[in-house]
């Protein structure tokens, strides 16, 4: 990244010069989007990069050896994602009720309370797999990376909690 951010750009954002910075951030930004996109759920990708340009633009000043910006851009956007993901974790801990009302399906709302009631009844580490899996969309693997599971703990813990919610909703 830093071949294409001159010496002379940071120097210059360094010292407070604003087309340097726009210049420095500009050519950051791609390499913070891939790096970002590894690293942080699909969802916040872009307001991970915005943030971390924006913590960039901020503390810039106070780098203290050009040599090391690479890897202090890319510790800020790391940083970023795992904040997105500790708050995504600890919403999901959140209890699930039988008040939750979706808008999409108003016909079947009996249904939907079903369904809140066997995501509730799931212990947590059930309950969160199924969630990231079916609600989020994340693929085994995705999963695997944010709970710290083996692939093959992902898979059968999504099929117990699976199993078990069907039983669940089972006359």
């Amino acid at each position: 990244m830093t071949s294409l951010v001159s010496t002379a750009d940071l120097d210059a954002a360094r010292k407070g010069d604003p087309l340097a910075l726009e210049r420095v951030l500009r050519h950051s930004r791609q390499d913070l989007r891939r790096y970002a996109e590894y690293h942080c759920p699909v969802n916040d990708v872009e307001d991970a990069v915005q943030e971390s340009l924006f913590t960039i633009s901020r503390k810039l000043m106070d780098l203290r050896q050009l040599e090391s910006f690479t890897s202090w851009l890319f510790r800020i956007v790391k940083r970023e994602c795992n904040r997105y993901k500790r708050a995504k974790r600890a919403f999901l801990h959140v209890p699930i009720t039988e008040d939750i009302e979706g808008p999409h399906y108003p016909e079947s709302k009996g249904l939907e309370k079903d369904i809140a009631a066997a995501m509730e009844s799931l212990p947590v580490h059930y309950r969160e797999v199924l969630l990231l899996r079916d609600l989020e969309g994340l693929t085994v693997n995705e999963i695997c990376a944010q709970l710290g599971l083996t692939r093959e703990a992902a898979k059968a813990r999504l099929h117990r909690a699976r199993a078990l919610a069907r039983e669940y909703l089972d006359p």
